[in-house]
């Protein structure tokens, strides 16, 4: 059998809108990795946010902060760290302007400054605990993502100082910080150089803004119901929202999955 690949964003896909992991989509995955077919996690988030995730559904590949860092089958393939003088001119701006920022790096996820309420608010969503206070992070290590939380209108200034970044909105209040042409696409394409997969036996599921590119280069790419409408536009098919067996009903419609390879779907049967 050709070797395949399937890419799965967490938040709104991979995780529901409660930030669970559905019965039906840890059985997909299962399914699939017994047939051979390659898993891997694509996401924003740092790998310090998610690393309870990999031993439970058995993943040993993934991208994350937006394709900034690739891990495949448990080995480092490409980092792409921020640069050491746009760190420091960034951080000296928020904290003039009182921005919270929180930096991403391979082993560690902390803030510009504490009980930031943007921050707060945000870490709330996503279920995880504020992070540590550590402003001088990009002296000692390499940062491969900011995430700047600021009102929406004020996030044109540092676009216009950070020219060439790549800036990604991911809700009103908070927006991804990388270095130009970064993006999820770029580190699926590293993967799948390294596994010598060819495009067109590459799938992805997504339902935000950070994933467009890595839908529109897969070769089969696959939104949730829940996905934003721009996603749902550039998708080759719309599978069940994350709260619906959307990963499960997709892998069936694209044929990666057949019914009789889910304990789930047999027990229903009978």
């Amino acid at each position: 059998m050709e070797k395949k690949i399937v890419f799965f964003d967490l938040d709104g896909t991979l995780f529901t809108h409660e930030k669970k992991i559905l019965e039906s989509t840890k059985q997909a995955l299962k399914a699939l990795q017994n047939k051979g077919v390659y898993t891997a996690i694509c996401t924003g988030r740092a790998p310090l946010m998610f690393e309870w995730l990999l031993d439970e559904l058995s993943f040993n590949s993934y991208v994350s902060m937006n394709g900034q860092h690739v891990i495949c089958e448990g080995k480092e393939i490409f980092t792409n760290p921020m640069k050491q003088d746009d760190m420091e001119k960034l951080t000296k701006m928020a904290n003039e302007k009182g921005h919270g920022l929180t930096y991403s790096t391979f082993d560690t996820f902390v803030s510009n400054t504490s009980a930031h309420p943007l921050i707060t608010d945000s870490t709330s969503r996503l279920k995880i605990p504020y992070p540590p206070v550590d402003s001088e992070i990009f002296i000692h290590s390499g940062v491969n993502q900011v995430q700047l939380y600021c009102p929406e209108e004020e996030t044109e200034e540092y676009i216009k100082l950070f020219d060439g970044h790549t800036f990604i909105r991911w809700d009103k209040t908070s927006v991804d910080m990388l270095p130009a042409g970064a993006s999820k696409a770029i580190g699926i394409q590293k993967m799948l150089e390294h596994l010598k997969i060819p495009i067109g036996n590459s799938y992805a599921f997504g339902d935000g803004m950070n994933d467009m590119q890595m839908i529109e280069t897969v070769g089969t790419g696959i939104a949730m119901d829940n996905a934003i409408p721009e996603i749902k536009e550039v998708a080759d098919l719309i599978t069940a929202s994350c709260d619906d067996d959307g990963i499960l009903k997709g892998l069936l419609q694209v044929g990666l999955l057949q019914e009789d390879e889910v304990p789930l779907l047999q027990s229903i049967k009978k």
